[in-house]
This record gives structure tokens, C-alpha cells and sequence, in this order.
């Protein structure tokens, strides 16, 4: 190709070039819509068409025709000849469920508890208790309580049953010099404890020949009962009272008190003392364990432990 036919050819191109671009323009503008352009920030118009209500079927409210019921034919029944029950005999059933009313027919009526006297204690019982000295004569103590107590009679479950404690003293040869109530629960058990001393004769001399004081409870009651006490531990001296080292009676020096120490006893008055002491009983060990464990419960007797 010749340089002459260099420039004849880019016009060629830029022509026809020229002549593609009108075409399109031309064919945009013929079949450009007829809707006129939206700017940009110009919202969209939304249309809506408003239908007409559905209204519900109407309701047909023609009365009903009444109906009338056809004849009842009578039906001719055997007529029983047994005797109808009368009203009081209704109406247990009537007025009462199969279940309570079997209840009430097959319960059976509720006994009333009991507990009959103890036994009077024997004579070698009583030879023992004037003869023990430990522990405030403790063998007497409780000897007089379970004579008296066996003379009280049976106690039973009711308003007479309750307890009485009694101030007691008895002189050196035996009589009573003096009994006081410090409270009772039920006075029918005062009454009857009462009773049973003074009918008593004179009892032993005292242990100590001196006499002797102390405080008795009585039970009245089916379901407690003073048993025997325990008497191997009434060599050991008494246990101090506790009392507060820090208290102040707001006159003396604020100091404080030391403990009071208890000393140990002689080893040849303790082997003198343990030949005095008798041999507990079973019913001693299980009257101790059941006192505990009313008191303190299981963790304190033996057995819980």
C-alpha cells in the first residue's frame, strides 16, 4: 500500500464509524418510551387500588316449625312386693361415699394407753438404800419414789394423767418432816401421790443419820417411768459449775476469776468407795440410755455413737 492510500483508508473507517453510532441513535430515539425521566432524588410514586368490601352470606332467620313430641306409651312393670326401706336407713348411703361409709363399719375403736403401777421395792432393796450414803443417798432417793409410785396405781391416757415434784425431808430416823409442791401438771397425780405418802409407815433411818433433803418428780403417765439409776460413776467427784470468769458484779476489782481446779481423789478412798458400789442392771443401763436419748437424742447414749 502506497502512502497515498493511507489517509483515504482512515476515513473510510471514520465514516462508517460515524454512520453505526447515528443508526443507534437514531433507533433509541424512536423507540424511547413516552414516560417522562425521574431525578434521582425525586421519590417513587406507588399506586394503590381500593377493592370493594366482601360482605358475609346473609343469615336466614325464618323460624323453626315446632316440633311436637310423639305419645309416650305406658309400659305396664311388675310391682315388687319386699318392703322399702325407710329414710333413716337411706340415708347413711345417700349422704356418704362407698368409701367412707365401709371405713366407718370395719374401723375398729381406738384403746386407750395405759401403764400399771411399778412393783413395791423388796426388803433387800430397802436394806441397800439405808445402808448407801453416795451421792445424797441416791439408792434412798429412788427407792422412796418407786414406793410411792407403786402405790399411786394405774395411769391412764386422759386429762388425770400428768407429773407432780415434790420438796421432800426425812429425818434421821425415817419420818417425813416436811413435803412441798413445787409444780404439778395434773392435780389428780398430786392427789393421789399424796395419798400414797401419807398412808406410808416410817421409813429406814437415813443412810447418814442426818437428815436428808432433796427434790422428787413423779410421773403419772402411761408412757414414762423412773427406772433404776446408775451407780458406777458415783465414785468420781462432781464436775465444777461453770461460771463466767469475766463477770462483773459492778463493785469489785474487774479481774478475772480463775476456774476452781478439782482435784484428784485418794487412790485408797476411791478402792474404799467402788466396794460399796453395786452391780448395775440391764434395765439400770436402759433406763440411763432412753433418759439420754429423750434428752439429747441418739448421738448421746452409747448405742448412736
Amino acid at each position: 500500500m502506497n502512502r497515498r492510500a493511507i489517509p483515504c483508508f482512515g476515513l473510510g473507517v471514520s465514516l462508517a464509524l460515524h454512520a453505526v453510532v447515528l443508526t443507534l441513535a437514531a433507533r433509541h430515539l424512536v423507540t424511547a418510551p413516552d414516560t417522562p425521566v425521574r431525578a434521582a432524588d425525586e421519590p417513587p410514586v406507588i399506586q394503590m387500588t381500593l377493592m370493594p368490601p366482601t360482605l358475609p352470606a346473609p343469615v336466614d332467620i325464618r323460624p323453626v316449625p315446632e316440633v311436637r313430641p310423639a305419645a309416650v306409651v305406658p309400659v305396664a312393670r311388675a310391682v315388687s312386693t319386699q318392703p322399702v326401706p325407710t329414710t333413716t336407713a337411706l340415708a347413711p348411703a345417700l349422704h356418704e361415699p362407698d368409701s367412707v361409709a365401709a371405713a366407718d363399719t370395719s374401723a375398729a375403736p381406738r384403746q386407750i394407753a395405759s401403764m400399771a403401777a411399778p412393783p413395791a421395792p423388796t426388803a433387800e432393796e430397802w436394806a441397800f438404800a439405808a445402808r448407801y450414803t453416795l451421792k445424797n443417798s441416791k439408792g434412798y432417793r429412788h427407792t422412796w419414789g418407786q414406793q410411792v409410785r407403786s402405790m399411786m396405781g394405774t395411769a391412764i391416757e386422759g386429762p388425770d394423767q400428768g407429773s407432780v415434784r415434790f420438796r421432800v425431808e426425812i429425818g434421821a430416823d425415817g419420818t417425813l418432816t416436811r413435803l412441798e409442791t413445787l409444780w404439778s401438771t395434773s392435780p389428780v397425780a398430786e392427789q393421789l401421790a399424796r395419798q400414797a405418802i401419807a398412808s406410808l409407815p416410817r421409813w429406814p433411818p437415813t443412810p447418814t443419820g442426818k437428815p436428808l433433803v432433796f427434790e422428787k418428780t413423779l410421773s403419772f403417765t402411761p408412757y414414762a417411768t423412773d427406772g433404776p439409776p446408775i451407780y458406777k460413776d458415783d465414785c468420781l467427784p462432781d464436775p465444777s459449775a461453770f461460771g463466767n470468769p469475766y463477770a462483773w458484779d459492778g463493785r469489785s476489782d474487774r479481774a478475772p476469776v480463775p476456774a476452781r481446779t478439782v482435784e484428784p481423789p485418794d487412790p485408797q478412798a476411791m478402792e474404799d468407795c467402788r466396794k460399796q458400789l453395786p452391780q448395775d442392771s440391764i434395765e439400770a443401763e436402759s433406763a440411763r440410755d432412753q433418759r439420754l436419748m429423750d434428752q439429747w437424742g441418739w448421738g448421746a447414749s452409747k448405742v448412736g455413737r
